[in-house]
């Protein structure tokens, strides 16, 4: 019975997470052409876009469907095994004909809707399968997660927002704030669908000899509230992303902004390629960088690192 209830919930786990890389997949394209600052380190670096960011996205979940599909394809059904799993009983019924034996295996398990059945088992199937199921879910929560905190630290420097409700509080205190509701409630959902993986792994390795009854308890639990979290979160996430707002002005103010530190990649490699020496290079575009950057926090000044390095002879090349 729980397996069929695992696989029926895989089916239903499986058309929402289509529906998330549907979505997805037309912001990628809305926006992939749309230059935004890359961050590494949560620091500025290099450019990227707003389609390409969307797409590391968008990949993750589509790893979690391929894991879907494989568990779906391959989750194998317990069958006629008896007692301890040696299907003594069905042996004696068929007079040890272990033939028409396993001929009722592959029919209860085709008439439950599995193609295969587990090879061996004790009284219960392997408690491992639970942990294969919940690892899946689990990775499904953490690229939901990944996703989720990317929105809410892009909310916080106000180059996207979700989808925010005309009458909607942000704040019960602060009454202009847009608070990131629905990505702060997929990152506390999806921390602990992944907290639940461990449960499995814990219940699987635990169990004695063809089986014990602790398990019982627990995985009634664990299954469900696995299921139920991913559907919540997958249901979410579909809504934040069919919803999003991006806001291009203030994506393009902070490009504009970083725009001189990113052109120095390009000017090292120009000054290398005219025979100039790159580590020499890199030291002084490293200085100059320091200094321009300590006038715009320390002042409040404009960025005049492309002046600073147009007066250095070093870089005459360029």
């Amino acid at each position: 019975t729980e397996l069929t209830q695992i696989k029926k919930s895989l089916l239903e786990v499986q058309k929402k997470l289509v529906r998330v890389i549907d979505v997805l997949k037309n912001m990628v394209l809305k926006y992939k052409d749309m230059p935004t600052l890359g961050f590494t380190h949560y620091q500025p670096a290099q450019l990227t876009t707003v389609g390409k960011r969307a797409s590391l996205w968008l990949q993750d979940f589509v790893f979690d469907l391929h894991q879907v599909d494989k568990l779906i394809e391959e989750l194998p059904f317990r069958g006629v095994k008896g007692t301890t799993g040696t299907q003594a009983s069905y042996l004696a019924l068929f007079n040890n004909d272990s033939k028409k034996v396993k001929e009722l295996d592959a029919k209860v398990a085709a008439l439950m809707g599995f193609s295969k059945t587990i090879g061996v088992s004790g009284q219960t199937y392997t408690r491992k399968i639970d942990f294969m199921v919940c690892s899946v879910l689990s990775g499904i929560a953490q690229s939901a997660n990944k996703m989720a905190n990317d929105i809410r630290l892009l909310m916080n420097l106000r180059e996207v927002e979700e989808p925010f409700g005309k009458n909607q509080v942000g704040s019960s205190a602060m009454a202009y704030k847009r608070n990131p509701m629905r990505s702060e409630r997929v990152c506390s959902l999806a921390r602990y669908v992944i907290s639940l993986t461990a449960n499995a792994a814990h219940t699987h390795a635990t169990q004695w000899f063809e089986r014990t009854l602790d398990d019982s308890a627990n995985r009634r639990m664990t299954l469900p509230e696995s299921f139920l979290g991913v559907d919540a979160i997958l249901l979410i996430v579909t809504n934040v992303i069919s919803g999003i707002v991006v806001w291009p002005h203030v994506i393009n103010k902070r490009v504009m902004e970083a725009l001189p530190f990113m052109a120095t990649e390009n000017i090292l490699m120009a000054c290398v390629k005219a025979g100039g020496n790159r580590q020499d290079l890199h030291e002084a575009i490293r200085e100059h960088s320091m200094e321009a950057a300590k006038v715009m926090k320390e002042q409040g000044g404009e960025c005049d690192l492309l002046d600073r390095i147009a007066k250095d002879a070093s870089f005459k090349a360029v």
